[in-house]
């Protein structure tokens, strides 16, 4: 221990070469670890929010935007889509289709996205009710968990939207509801956090001025009349008026076929099995149709491998400025040495061995490397940290500089290396001090 305590010692008497040498290895191990957690984190949410999607299928434009827009939520959707050519895909019963969850995009409430879908698109992601109910009625919303916290929302709480995925009051509509929280959702990690969820019909009638969607013939619509005089005559404020009043309107048990003039932003398809034919569909659709079909896996291996080759780059780098710092480490010692062979023999006479004069430098390029360490570990936890406020801000990710990874403790191996090798040298000349020659020279 007293060794360590006069290797510590003999770095502070050499503040500015010590400095020099901890900066550069704190740069160059906070680049690897920063990077290390962006990618592993960033991987994480996007694998997560694949959500066992099999395609999606959308507006003719690009599949990678096709993709970031109805499943990542971070980027402008390529168009909207006829009900009446998505029809195929949204009929029950079609052979290779086990799920359809329709999309439709286009609103916000300050940044956050309004979302007009059924209550599948809650199972894609393992999602539940943490309280209130899941969205019936139009101009209901079921929020996320991220969404209720950020925006301090409660149940019964009203707001109207705003056109477009950037909040402005400019673009904010005059609908003739507000939208009204009915239910909060627990925390899943994935996008369905950050998202507002409210059914389909909701999102035309603001865009029309709280126009009524259409009923799907006059018979019904004439059905529908009879039966609101008949709710009408029930007793004012009987529960079970209100409940048969939601439940036998017309415009909320026509499900989303019975409107095939109207149009949705895209939908996000399971398939039962893995055949030769769902293989083929996505071709299929981009080939017959005036549809777009993209598959996520495919397409965010494709946006990873194109991000991989500037993680790599950026990964050489930090190794490179850890080389640099490790040969800073060895002209710091070495130098120094110069100016402490007097001294160093002088310890000799005084009863230090060969090996403890070699363990004392050892040490200090070993000290150097873990102050280094521990700075840049500091250091790019905290720039995760000021990056999640911005991406928060951006894109409604959260990435968290709490998070520590096992590869850090590889790391931390590796930093011990480039130290120690960094040392070896200048020990081994401390080690051959010749003590007769050294205090002639003195």
């Amino acid at each position: 221990m007293k060794t360590l305590t006069l290797s510590w010692k003999n770095l502070i008497n050499r503040p500015l070469g010590m400095m020099l040498s901890v900066l550069l290895f704190a740069l160059g191990v906070g680049l690897i670890s920063l990077l290390l957690l962006l990618n592993n984190q960033l991987q994480e949410k996007f694998e997560k929010n694949l959500a066992g999607i099999d395609l999606v299928v959308g507006a003719k434009g690009s599949p990678l935007q096709l993709i970031l827009c109805n499943m990542y939520h971070i980027d402008a959707p390529t168009g909207n889509i006829d009900i009446k050519e998505a029809t195929p895909f949204l009929r029950p019963g079609h052979p290779l289709i086990a799920q359809a969850v329709p999309l439709s995009l286009g609103d916000n409430y300050r940044n956050f996205r309004i979302v007009g879908t059924n209550a599948d698109f809650l199972g894609l992601y393992q999602a539940e009710l943490a309280e209130g109910t899941l969205f019936e009625e139009h101009f209901d919303v079921t929020v996320g968990a991220d969404v209720a916290r950020a925006l301090t929302l409660k149940l019964g709480d009203t707001f109207y939207s705003a056109h477009g995925f950037d909040h402005s009051a400019d673009l904010e509509h005059e609908s003739e509801k507000p939208f009204k929280v009915v239910g909060i959702l627990d925390p899943t990690g994935a996008v369905i956090d950050q998202l507002i969820l409210t059914t389909s019909p909701t999102i035309w009638m603001v865009h029309e001025h709280g126009a009524t969607p259409p009923a799907a013939n006059e018979e019904e619509e004439h059905d529908h009349k009879e039966e609101s005089e008949d709710h009408h005559q029930l007793e004012e404020g009987n529960p079970e008026s209100e409940a048969i009043h939601r439940h036998d309107h017309p415009l909320y048990d026509q499900p989303l076929l019975s409107y095939p003039d109207k149009q949705i932003t895209s939908i996000l398809l399971k398939f039962k099995n893995r055949n030769f034919q769902t293989l083929n569909m996505m071709r299929n659709i981009n080939e017959n149709t005036s549809l777009q079909a993209a598959s996520p896996a495919i397409e965010i291996n494709r946006l990873f491998s194109m991000m991989g080759v500037g993680l790599d780059t950026l990964k050489m780098l930090a190794w490179v400025i850890v080389f640099v710092s490790g040969l800073s480490i060895f002209i710091s010692l070495l130098g120094s040495l110069k100016d402490r062979k007097y001294e160093l023999a002088l310890m000799r006479v005084m009863g230090a061995s060969r090996t403890k004069l070699f363990t004392l430098i050892l040490f200090e390029g070993l000290l150097i490397a873990v102050i280094g360490y521990f700075l840049g570990l500091a250091l790019s936890h905290a720039s995760i940290e000021f990056l999640a406020t911005k991406m928060q801000d951006a894109y409604r990710y959260s990435i968290s500089g709490t998070i520590f990874m096992k590869e850090e403790i590889w790391l931390f191996g590796g930093c011990l290396l480039v130290g120690m090798i960094s040392a070896v040298i200048p020990a081994l000349q401390a080690f051959r001090t010749d003590i007769s020659e050294t205090l002639s020279e003195g």
